[in-house]
């Protein structure tokens, strides 16, 4: 009896060693986001029903990891970038945009092992809108926010010569219609975010069959986000 307990609990150790070395390393990512799209995120109901299915079809999104690890590999400090078309004005709820074309920016600075964690990572925070990678280059990437805070609505992305977003804090002169409202949500899920004015937002890049060059829109947000398994 003893023989056969021992022989239990050996095979139970072993096979909680297998078992466990199976099981996929955790992430936990957290750091600061910007994204703008070529409509207005903040607006009144009759600039943004003129803008549904006219424009709303193409975005940037730029996350920068201040730390974190995905599936056991370091990121801190790395930043990765989505550049979107869709079928539709994204976020439309009566409109269908997916399925999406996206060009993946991945920071230039990063390992071999790094990239594919950033991707991952890019991946997983993007959902449906990086279901569908036709592209991926690897440029240098810096996110910056005045004060180092998402309420001054001020932030900088640079992916190389592709992409770019410039936003600065929504003021009284950007009301229109008096009755703005935050009208479209981030396309990530995040911490706390703010919308904000879009002084400039392009793409420069190959394999979206179309660039663009897009300011002085109500159409961004900033923000922090944390993600966990």
């Amino acid at each position: 009896m003893r023989a056969l307990t021992l022989t239990a609990l050996s095979f139970g150790l072993a096979a909680t060693a297998v078992w466990g070395a199976s099981l996929p390393n955790s992430s936990s990512v957290r750091g600061t986001y910007v994204e703008a799209r070529t409509a207005d995120v903040y607006t009144g109901p009759c600039f943004a029903n003129s803008e549904a299915g006219q424009t709303g079809d193409l975005a940037v999104l730029g996350w920068k990891v201040d730390q974190g690890t995905w599936q056991g590999v370091n990121i801190d400090g790395l930043s990765v970038v989505g550049v979107v078309r869709g079928n539709a004005t994204l976020g439309d709820q009566f409109e269908n945009a997916f399925p999406a074309k996206a060009v993946l920016i991945v920071d230039e600075k990063a390992t071999a092992e790094q990239r594919m964690a950033l991707k991952g990572f890019a991946e997983q925070m993007g959902g449906k809108l990086l279901q569908n990678i036709v592209r991926v280059d690897y440029q240098p990437i810096s996110l910056t926010m005045a004060n180092n805070s998402v309420h001054s609505g001020t932030a900088t992305l640079k992916a190389g010569n592709l992409a770019t977003i410039e936003t600065r804090a929504l003021a009284m002169g950007d009301q229109i219609c008096h009755n703005e409202e935050v009208w479209y949500q981030p396309l990530t899920k995040l911490d706390h975010a703010m919308p904000a004015y879009t002084v400039a937002e392009g793409f420069t890049g190959a394999g979206l069959g179309t660039t663009w060059n897009y300011s002085d829109k109500r159409g961004s947000f900033v923000g922090t986000f944390h993600y966990a398994d």
